[in-house]
């Protein structure tokens, strides 16, 4: 699991540089399994699931104490990724509209089935904004 924005720090509220990150990171993620296979004569799979929100954060554990998150928003990532596809990016139709207002670019899959939430509507990323 990995998480953006969490403290002041790093939210931007107005920018969405944090969100842009974790898709960028994702997408790299991506980038880098390919690399891995193709010169490792490997064929690793990855998908990813990817989501937006408000989340609860806290320190959990007496004997080994362990920082996470918790939420629905966290669950729903989970389910974007349980109900992706291998070597695709599936997101929520919330983070389809940060990332397609910043020029990202995305593919409507469709709606998909999830557990504890009805059937939403996703989407695949694919690519970030252009550099020129």
């Amino acid at each position: 699991m990995a998480a953006s924005g969490l403290n002041d720090s790093t939210y931007d509220k107005a920018g969405k540089s944090h969100i842009k990150a974790l898709a960028d990171y994702a997408m790299r993620m991506m980038d880098q399994m390919k690399y891995i296979n193709e010169h490792s004569f490997n064929n690793f799979q990855m998908k990813i699931g990817l989501n937006i929100g408000p989340v609860v954060a806290g320190v959990i554990g007496a004997r080994k104490p362990q920082y996470d998150i918790w939420g629905n928003t966290v669950n729903v990532a989970s389910r974007m990724d349980s109900t992706g596809v291998p070597e695709r990016i599936q997101v929520t139709a919330d983070l389809q509209q940060v990332l397609a207002a910043n020029n990202y670019k995305l593919e409507c899959r469709g709606v998909v089935k999830v557990k504890g939430k009805g059937e939403m509507m996703t989407y695949f990323l694919n690519q970030g904004p252009s550099s020129s």
